[in-house]
C-alpha cells in the first residue's frame, strides 16, 4: 500500500469551463493515469454545500457570491467532477465548505486511515485550493509535492510566483511528466 496519495482538487465542471486551457484536462489524466498504475490511490476533493447554502456565511466574500447563484449544491451538475478526469469506483471523492481541501471535509481522517503521509497536490485554481491546502497540509505534517502544470489559475504570474517562490518553501515542485518518471 502506498504512503502517498494524488489530490484531484475542485476540477469540477462549471470551474473548469471557467479556466480554459486545452492543454490542462489531458496533462492531469495523464498524471491520474500513472497513479493509478503505480498504486496510489486518487483522491478527488469537490466544494459542495447543502441544499439553501446554510453553510455559508454572509460573510465569507469568497463563497456568499455562491449562495446568491444558487450553484454548487451537493448533487447538482456544478460539483460533477468533469468527466475527462472522472473518477473511478473505488476513488475517494471528499466534500469540503470551503477552500482548503480540509475545511470542513473529512480529508484528514481519510488519509490517516489510509496512513497517507505524502501528498501530490492539483487542482484549480493554484491561489485558491491549491494554496490553502498546501500551506495547511504543511502545517499538519505532510510530506508535499505540488505539479505545477497539474494545477492551473486565472493570473499567470500569480501561478508562476506560487510555484517558483512560495510553495518550494514547503513541498516539492515539478512538472506532471517529472512527477510520472519518479513512478517508473
Amino acid at each position: 500500500m502506498s504512503d502517498t496519495a494524488l489530490l484531484v482538487m475542485d476540477v469540477q465542471r462549471d470551474i473548469v469551463d471557467r479556466f480554459p486551457d486545452a492543454d490542462y484536462l489531458p496533462r492531469l489524466r495523464s498524471a491520474i493515469d500513472a497513479a493509478r498504475t503505480a498504486g496510489i490511490p486518487i483522491i478527488y476533493v469537490v466544494v459542495g454545500f447543502r441544499p439553501g447554502h446554510p453553510d455559508i456565511s454572509p460573510r465569507n466574500r469568497t463563497f456568499a457570491a455562491v449562495a446568491q447563484t444558487g450553484r454548487f449544491v451537493e448533487g447538482d451538475v456544478s460539483t460533477q467532477i468533469h468527466q475527462d478526469v472522472a473518477p473511478l469506483p473505488g476513488d475517494v471523492i471528499v466534500t469540503k465548505k470551503r477552500v482548503s481541501a480540509f475545511a470542513g471535509s473529512d480529508l484528514d481522517v481519510v488519509l490517516r486511515s489510509g496512513e497517507i503521509r505524502h501528498l501530490v497536490l492539483t487542482g484549480i485554481a493554484t491561489s485558491g485550493v491549491v494554496l490553502s491546502t498546501c500551506r495547511q497540509a504543511a502545517d499538519l505534517d505532510y510530506e508535499l509535492t505540488v505539479l505545477a502544470d497539474g494545477c492551473l489559475d486565472g493570473d499567470p504570474e500569480v501561478h508562476r510566483m506560487l510555484t517558483e517562490k512560495l510553495f518550494p518553501r514547503q513541498a516539492g515542485v515539478v512538472t506532471v511528466e517529472e512527477w510520472i518518471k519518479t513512478l517508473g
